[in-house]
């Protein structure tokens, strides 16, 4: 999906800026979050930190390039640490689609105001990468919002599945066949040559892009 991008060297390198950029803001507001609910894990972990090097995962980034997304560094913490234990984890997995959207519409603003001032579409290197940013980290976010393990709108999901009195142990076979789950998505789009994730996507991807302003293209 995103090898297209090396056919244009300097979009791939605005490319490469905006998924430092992305990630970073997504694992570190997952640390920030837990820190704020009284969870030390990933501060001890030199997670909460703006440095990419913590948080970029390498598997994860060469699956953005061959699968068209991908993940960070997965941030720890222990739920017996987080307050408000029926919310607290919800609170600290949505931190990071959350800081996603907020990225887009901040990087959505000027393209927009240029937009409201001249009547006319911007164009140049630097509102091409406003769009690569916004464009990244409204496919982060929404990408990290399907309800499968181990991706973060699982623990959203989780709740809704406890308080229909689901048992530990069938949430926990669920957790680890999240995984497969997603890779026989991936193989199913191979095979059928369907983008189904994307088509699952992009009723949501659709409403952000309408919340920051843009139309989610490069």
């Amino acid at each position: 999906m995103l090898l297209g991008l090396l056919s244009d060297f300097s979009t791939f390198v605005f490319f490469i800026v905006a998924l430092v950029i992305a990630i970073t803001i997504h694992e570190f507001s997952h640390a920030w979050m837990a820190t704020r609910l009284g969870d030390p894990t990933a501060k001890l972990s030199g997670r909460l930190t703006l440095n990419p090097l913590s948080h970029l995962d390498p598997l994860g980034t060469i699956m953005l390039f061959l699968a068209g997304f991908g993940w960070g560094r997965p941030v720890p913490y222990n739920p017996n640490f987080v307050r408000n234990k029926t919310f607290g984890e919800v609170g600290i997995a949505l931190a990071g689609p959350i800081s996603n959207i907020l990225m887009a519409f901040l990087f959505a603003l000027p393209g927009r105001i240029y937009l409201l001032q001249t009547g006319v579409s911007p164009e140049g290197n630097l509102f091409r990468f406003l769009a690569v940013v916004v464009t990244l980290n409204v496919l982060l976010a929404t990408f990290n919002l399907l309800p499968i393990p181990p991706l973060d709108g699982s623990k959203l999901l989780y709740l809704i599945l406890d308080k229909l009195t689901f048992r530990k142990v069938d949430l926990m076979v669920f957790e680890r066949t999240g995984p497969m789950i997603l890779l026989g998505i991936i193989f199913a789009e191979r095979v059928f040559d369907v983008n189904i994730i994307f088509r699952i996507l992009e009723p949501v991807i659709f409403v952000i892009n309408w919340i920051v302003g843009s139309s989610g293209t490069f």
